[in-house]
């Protein structure tokens, strides 16, 4: 039952929380994220700016909410890219076989070994940086573990009998891929899809830290780590702030995938206790 998983209620609400706060920020943020007032450089929380300011006065907690929904929707975004395409890549490699499903175990190989820093850059060195190009990089790095998972979970299928069923009612390869496959996969790339949006999360931050993500005046929580870190010393909350941000997206994230994984299959559970009790 999923109410009794609370890993995935807790999960689920903290991402909420999340999630909510981000979206506000399209309609409302206590201060304009552009808002420059020198006189208010390094304030600490007060009533008047809940979380304090950065070094250019702006209000700490409008940025980390419009922060927020940028490295929301570049995760997002680059899932859906990741996802779109991997998913029916190894649909149709366990549909065709052979030579396809060699090209496209190849192509997961190639990919992963190149981390998402190189293809940064390399997208980067010839369009520039910015929040797109991190989605690219981000999603092409997707591509070839939804891939593995769809195909993976589909090979585990194609000996049952409703398989079978299928085939002797006249059905091809490719209609029982995408009729009978895939929804009893689908749960599995819904988990899976949960993970890699919290590394998306992470890589966000890792790109846009080391300026290859988003750019000024746009802001996002691995920016805002970027632009703090000089100051660190002196004002460290600057750092803190979307750090633990950061920190407790991904574990909220986790959780909730961590649940929807025990939820949908309660044998891992249940053989992960057999393993601690050991």
């Amino acid at each position: 039952m999923l109410w009794t998983h609370s890993s995935l209620w807790l999960g689920l609400a903290a991402t909420l929380v999340f999630t909510l706060l981000a979206l506000t920020s399209l309609v409302w943020t206590p201060y304009p994220i552009d808002a420059i007032d020198i006189g208010s450089r390094f304030m600490g929380p007060s009533a008047t700016h809940w979380l304090g300011t950065d070094n250019l006065g702006r209000d700490l907690a409008s940025l980390v909410m419009s922060g927020t929904l940028t490295s929301f929707v570049v995760a997002a975004v680059a899932v859906a890219i990741g996802g779109g395409i991997g998913v029916p890549l190894g649909l149709a490699a366990v549909a065709w076989g052979g030579p396809l499903e060699w090209l496209v175990l190849r192509f997961s190989d190639f990919v992963f070994a190149f981390p998402a820093v190189i293809v940064a850059i390399l997208i980067t060195s010839l369009y520039g940086p910015g929040a797109i190009n991190a989605i690219i990089a981000i999603g092409v790095l997707n591509i070839p573990i939804f891939a593995r998972v769809a195909r993976g979970g589909a090979m585990s299928l194609t000996t049952l009998d409703f398989v079978a069923a299928a085939r002797l009612a006249g059905l091809g390869n490719v209609a029982i891929a995408y009729r009978h496959l895939l929804p009893n996969i689908l749960s599995l790339i819904i988990v899976q899809g949960t993970i890699q949006l919290s590394l998306g999360i992470l890589a966000e931050a890792g790109l846009s830290y080391i300026g290859l993500g988003t750019q000024p005046p746009a802001t996002s929580l691995g920016l805002m780590l970027r632009e703090a870190q000089s100051v660190f010393l002196l004002h460290p909350w600057l750092t803190l702030v979307p750090g633990f941000c950061i920190v407790l997206i991904v574990i909220a994230l986790n959780l909730a995938g961590d649940g929807l994984r025990d939820a949908i299959d309660p044998r891992l559970k249940a053989e992960g206790m057999q393993r601690h009790a050991a």
